[in-house]
């Protein structure tokens, strides 16, 4: 999760985008899964005010779950997890994701402990970018070579926001070696390779988890 809630200068609030969050737990935790919630400084994990969707059902049960809501409210600190304990590590985008996820090498190491160690690696539109300074033991980029998805150049403009991200997505993904699959603009479009699944955009989050826990169970 990102702890940051400033959308570049322009006086506006970010954070995590709701529906790449709610349907992807929802997915976890009903296949039979614990998640915990992890961010760069740990606490408090800010909610994108444009996601809050209730005329979603599954974003109105998470929301109206005040045991979630608590916990989203103090996160976990990338110090207080372990590598062992998890088969899986997933990256929700949201814009705030730009300014914090990349640069926290703690998070980086936890999951490349936990790819390297036959776990799955996953992220959707923007959570991508946790996965752009994720170096393996052998010192190359867990994206470089595989197929990946995110949130794509397209994209960014379309909401006119390519000038106040710090980078855009699509070719920071791409100068990391990635080969970038990109689908239909705000369409489903969901990646998996070798044990990394991407998802697009927010409209990908659902099948993105789907396809996780098809890898976790392989």
């Amino acid at each position: 999760m990102t702890n940051h809630a400033e959308l570049g200068d322009t006086g506006k609030k970010t954070g995590y985008y709701l529906s790449e969050v709610s349907h992807p737990y929802y997915v976890f935790t009903e296949a039979g899964f614990t998640v915990d919630f992890v961010s760069p400084t740990g606490g408090a994990a800010p909610m994108d005010p444009k996601s809050e969707d209730r005329s979603d059902p599954i974003n109105a049960q998470f929301l109206d779950d005040a045991e979630l809501m608590g916990r989203l409210e103090d996160t976990l600190a990338p110090n207080e997890v372990d590598a062992e304990d998890y088969v899986a590590v997933y990256y929700p985008g949201g814009h705030g994701t730009m300014w914090d996820l990349a640069e926290t090498p703690e998070l980086a190491k936890t999951a490349a402990a936990v790819y390297e160690s036959g776990g799955v690696v996953g992220a959707v539109c923007h959570g991508p970018v946790g996965l752009v300074n994720i170096e393996l033991s052998d010192g190359s980029y867990l994206v470089a070579g595989k197929k990946v998805a995110a949130f794509t150049n397209e994209e960014e403009r379309a909401v006119e926001l390519e000038e106040v991200v710090p980078f855009l997505l699509q070719d920071k993904l791409e100068e990391r070696g990635a080969e970038f699959v990109e689908g239909e603009k705000f369409k489903e479009n969901v990646v998996v390779d070798e044990r990394l699944v991407t998802g697009q955009n927010p409209a990908s989050a659902k099948a993105a988890a789907e396809a996780m826990v098809e890898e976790i169970q392989k």
